[in-house]
């Protein structure tokens, strides 16, 4: 028994903010962020939040499940940027939704989060613990970017991305997961100063802060070597797949996975074009915008893969 994707959602914010609205307030230009992002446009979240973001997604992948929420046996929200420290967003959705015989909680892994999720899900159906699972990659990043940074404020959108996977004989195939805490610094965000009544600091929420060249160089080499290996360890030859689906942080670090993994552009989809790096979100969406333009046939194979701060990494093979 494996858990398969039995249904998709998504849902971005109705503000669109393009290339050149950024340019009006930092030193940027469209030619400079699509030359080395490949992104045009993002969404960016106005009233709404992470929760009702992943909430919206939810239900429109419960539909096209054609589940219901009440069964529902486990909710996981990936995400970075929960509204709350506590209750869980996952708490939250499985409110709002009335799913009342689930089990919630929150995965931390940045935009590896959706990754995480789906693998935990397909641990819990191998063994045979749950049978009907919500797995939401949703990231609210617009209130972490620090706006005046334009080596970072080019770069991030907001979004929520969900999928509804039921433990049945074909599915998610093969999986692998990474972390290396070593180099957690190099993409990280404060999330309060250490600020209390003792030091007589106030606490203060952080922005993010990356080295994009660190980033750039650990991706491009570990999003190939995961995916290669969930393909060796599985026996399944790569040109049996049909697409790669990989986080969509940079037209040029997919461009460099379609490099070395030697395979066309053709079978790496994206749509950061649009969104810009919707972190946890990202592979849900773009699944989703797939699957609701028909273009994911059942029993096709492919690879979803991607990276995020901690340093985290994983990838999975999935037979549609």
């Amino acid at each position: 028994m494996t858990a398969r994707i039995i249904g998709t959602g998504s849902y971005v914010p109705e503000r669109i903010v393009k290339n050149e609205d950024l340019a009006k307030i930092v030193e940027t230009s469209d030619e400079w962020i699509v030359s080395r992002t490949g992104i045009h446009e993002r969404r960016v979240a106005v009233e709404e939040g992470t929760s009702h973001m992943a909430v919206e997604a939810a239900k429109k992948a419960l539909a096209d499940a054609g589940v219901g929420a009440e069964e529902l046996d486990i909710i996981l929200l990936a995400t970075s940027s929960p509204d709350y420290c506590f209750p869980a967003g996952a708490c939250e959705v499985q409110a709002e939704i009335g799913a009342v015989n689930a089990v919630a909680y929150d995965i931390s892994a940045a935009c590896s989060g959706f990754i995480f999720a789906m693998n935990t899900v397909y641990g819990f159906m191998k063994a045979g613990i749950y049978r009907t699972a919500l797995v939401i990659g949703a990231d609210c990043l617009s209130k972490l970017t620090d706006w005046s940074d334009r080596s970072t404020c080019v770069l991030f959108g907001d979004a929520a991305g969900a999928a509804v996977m039921r433990a049945e004989e074909t599915g998610l195939v093969h999986m692998t997961m990474g972390s290396d805490g070593v180099k957690g610094p190099v993409l990280s965000c404060v999330a309060r100063t250490t600020g209390n009544f003792a030091n007589g600091r106030i606490p203060e929420i952080g922005y993010m802060y990356m080295d994009g060249q660190e980033v750039f160089k650990f991706a491009v080499k570990k999003v190939p070597d995961c995916v290669r290996q969930v393909l060796e360890e599985s026996g399944v030859p790569i040109d049996e797949i049909r697409y790669f689906i990989l986080h969509q942080a940079n037209y040029r670090i997919v461009e460099a996975a379609a490099r070395r993994l030697k395979q066309p552009m053709e079978k790496f989809p994206m749509n950061m074009d649009r969104y810009g790096n919707t972190s946890g979100a990202t592979i849900p969406t773009l699944l989703d915008d797939m699957n609701r333009a028909g273009k994911l046939e059942r029993g096709d194979k492919i690879v979803i893969a991607g990276f995020g701060a901690g340093l985290t990494w994983g990838a999975a093979l999935v037979e549609w």
